[in-house]
């Protein structure tokens, strides 16, 4: 299955309009240096340091592509299927002037050209909108270089299940882990669909396409505190985000 639902499509369009509204905030944080976390860096760094030309699919605000030419990548191409995010990223890297661009597009397939990256970059919230997970890691290592990297920071897929519950972490009773989809919480209203891939899955898809896993690492921390409560599930106990960085082979 390929293409975007169009009930995500209506919700990210909608969503992005947040980043029109907040220009000169995120203006502000691009020129402090963008969103890429410490974490991130440290294991990027050996890459960036090559001064990777980079592909960030699914790029959202482009905040983290700010933060990957500022740690060393020669420049960014961001891919996102939400003309509206990726105008306001493009309006910020022209005012920064960054050696960025940005391709309006669904993924997957990726529409660019046969070993155009030496990093491909993604995370923090775009696994779960992908509906076919083994194209995208084709397409992924179809984009790459010999020898590219595939980095990405992303919610654990265990994270669908935990519950906001202060007091101690619960599992909700409407989830399962090996639950193939269901309608995203932060868009009910346009029914969009979050796809439900287990870490598995993600990394045999990676691997079937010829990548090969030099680091998967587990978090406790989340990249995203949704609502605002000090969720139980947050406390250290469980993991919320992970950290894979693979190779072409």
């Amino acid at each position: 299955m390929t293409g975007v639902d169009g009930g995500n499509r209506a919700a990210w369009q909608r969503a992005a309009e947040k980043y029109v509204r907040e220009h000169d905030e995120l203006l502000a944080e691009a020129r402090a240096g963008g969103s890429l976390t410490a974490g991130e860096l440290r294991v990027l760094e050996p890459v960036l340091r090559t001064a990777p030309r980079v592909v960030h699919l699914l790029s959202g605000h482009g905040l983290d592509d700010v933060g990957l030419l500022r740690a060393g990548a020669r420049q960014v191409v961001g891919v996102d299927f939400s003309s509206v995010t990726t105008g306001a990223a493009a309006r910020r890297a022209d005012e920064l002037r960054l050696s960025c661009a940005y391709v309006i597009a669904e993924i997957p397939p990726v529409p660019l050209a046969d070993g155009c990256a030496d990093l491909v970059y993604t995370g923090k919230g775009a696994v779960i909108w992908l509906a076919d997970l083994e194209l995208w890691a084709t397409e992924i290592a179809r984009i790459l270089v010999p020898g590219g990297h595939l980095f990405v920071h992303e919610a654990h897929p265990m994270v669908p299940l935990w519950t906001w519950d202060t007091d101690e972490p619960r599992v909700r009773p409407d989830r399962s882990y090996f639950t193939r989809s269901h309608v995203n919480d932060t868009f009910p209203a346009h029914g969009a669909v979050e796809w439900q891939w287990t870490l598995g899955e993600i990394v045999t898809a990676l691997a079937d396409a010829g990548l090969s896993l030099v680091s998967l690492t587990e978090h406790p921390e989340p990249f995203w505190r949704p609502g605002g409560p000090d969720a139980a599930a947050w406390g250290g106990r469980l993991p919320n985000t992970y950290t894979l960085l693979a190779r072409r082979v």
